[in-house]
């Protein structure tokens, strides 16, 4: 499946049938990835598919393995055994954070990362250049495309009024919003998102669930979330981790009536 190109409209709406559909073709395969530390096993066997288009939420408690499951798909940690097929033909643990981010997988943090002494609109031209050098990326002119495609971004976001204004002056939900964009620019195939409606507002938090579900089918997205709530308003397929272990699968309705589920997370 092709990157979304930023001229398309986000909010086109699906068909209901696409929406739901079954992701036949695997983007992303784990096979019994097992990491330690330090005698700590922080995943065990761990196997885990997400379709192509494929928008998953993984939950669980703390410590159940989830920050360490984004670490070794992005490079981060190197598994001592299993493997990482993404798109069905290159294994990850064989490549370096940098290989990983250039073959299309983006990753967004807990907390946002952005330059703070540059404007929103400066954050979003270094995102989208190769060169990732900042000063090299300032100096060098775009293109009408590439600044067309930063407009459209810009309004996706709803920082279109923030163009001008420096990243670290921005709410932290903006900030939020921001970074995402940062990723949606480089056009990457796979987005791994770190709490992404942590600190926002209850507006912001229903937008963001909006942008995902539009995002879901042109990309493919495996968010981490504690909010239940905001669960219940994107998830297609739903995994829980417990104990570095993938504890139950399926909709949300499943797993939320997963006795097992119900005993270590969910709670009675």
């Amino acid at each position: 499946m092709s990157p979304m190109t930023m001229t398309e409209d986000l909010f086109t709406q699906p068909h209901l049938a696409d929406r739901h559909r079954q992701h036949t073709d695997p983007v992303l395969q784990l096979e019994n990835i097992n990491v330690s530390f330090d005698g700590f096993k922080a995943l065990t066997n761990l196997s885990l598919n997400i379709g192509v288009g494929e928008l998953r939420c993984v939950i669980g408690p703390n410590g159940a393995g989830k920050t360490t499951l984004m670490d070794v798909i992005t490079g981060k940690t190197k598994p001592q055994s299993g493997r990482v097929f993404y798109d069905q033909r290159t294994d990850l643990t064989k490549l370096d954070p940098v290989r990983i981010a250039q073959s299309g997988i983006g990753r967004k943090f807990q907390k946002p990362t952005v330059f703070e002494a540059l404007t929103v609109f400066e954050n979003l031209e270094i995102a989208q250049k190769t060169n990732k050098s900042v000063w090299v990326c300032l100096r060098a002119k775009m293109n009408s495309e590439q600044r067309d495609r930063i407009d459209d971004m810009l309004g996706t976001l709803r920082l279109a009024a923030e163009r001008h204004r420096p990243a670290g002056l921005l709410s932290h939900g903006q900030k939020q919003f921001l970074e995402i964009g940062m990723l949606l620019v480089q056009e990457p195939h796979l987005l791994l998102l770190d709490e992404p409606a942590a600190g926002m507002t209850d507006a912001e938090t229903e937008y963001t669930a909006e942008l995902f579900r539009q995002l879901a089918g042109k990309h493919s997205l495996m968010v981490v979330e504690h909010d239940m709530g905001f669960v219940e308003t994107i998830a297609d397929h739903v995994t829980v981790l417990h104990q570095g272990q993938v504890l139950a699968e399926g909709s949300l309705r499943e797993v939320q009536a997963n006795e097992q589920v119900i005993d270590v997370y969910l709670g009675r």
